[in-house]
């Protein structure tokens, strides 16, 4: 390679890496447990996306330019007596906009607007149904709600925190946490259960 050539290749590359990282910086979400964005969503649906729009003006967090899916909505989770029939999400990745596929049902977590409108973004729970997991479809219908005023803690390195009887600490947040749901028991507490079942009452109850 010649001088010119090299002398070239590594602005090109530095270039490259500034547009990347400008990029990961435009949208950053939280990592946050499943649970907590039930509990943070205002609607928690099955739903089929039907067809994507282009660019709409449907403002949401400053955010103007949208792409509207018409969806079916199938099963509300959680949220408004209401049938949705359309969301939207930023037109742009770099806004955290997500990109849906025609066709296919998802469970789709989202926040209302002004007027009623859904919005949606990566940042929220979004995953085609075929995905998701049997224990997390039973979170989701049955246990999420049941610890909604529970507080998920994380834990990075032991000794952790716990000293709040109505904390979940969360040790294994780099693995699969689908069937883990934080519970509040009668007494207040709150504690890890992997699966609902039909003694749940008993369960909550349960002291160790």
């Amino acid at each position: 390679m010649s001088w010119t050539a090299r002398s070239c290749v590594l602005p090109l590359l530095m270039l490259c890496m500034w547009r990347l990282q400008d990029g990961v910086q435009a949208c950053s979400c939280y990592f946050t447990h499943p649970q907590e964005e039930f509990c943070q969503a205002d609607v928690v649906m099955k739903a089929k996306v039907l067809a994507g729009e282009g660019q709409v003006d449907a403002g949401f967090y400053g955010v103007y330019n949208n792409v509207k899916y018409d969806i079916k909505q199938i099963k509300m989770l959680k949220g408004p007596d209401v049938e949705f029939d359309a969301i939207y999400t930023p037109y742009s990745s770099a806004a955290c906009g997500v990109a849906l596929t025609n066709g296919v049902e998802y469970l789709i977590t989202g926040r209302l607007a002004s007027g009623g409108l859904l919005h949606v973004s990566v940042c929220n729970l979004i995953r085609p149904w075929f995905k998701v997991s049997a224990a997390m479809k039973m979170n989701v219908a049955q246990l999420y709600q049941k610890g909604c005023k529970c507080q998920i803690t994380r834990c990075y390195s032991f000794p952790c925190g716990g000293s709040n009887p109505a904390e979940c600490l969360w040790t294994d947040f780099i693995i699969s946490v689908d069937g883990l749901a934080c519970i509040q028991r009668n007494d207040g507490s709150c504690a890890w259960y992997k699966r609902a079942n039909s003694a749940i009452k008993g369960l909550m109850d349960k002291k160790y």
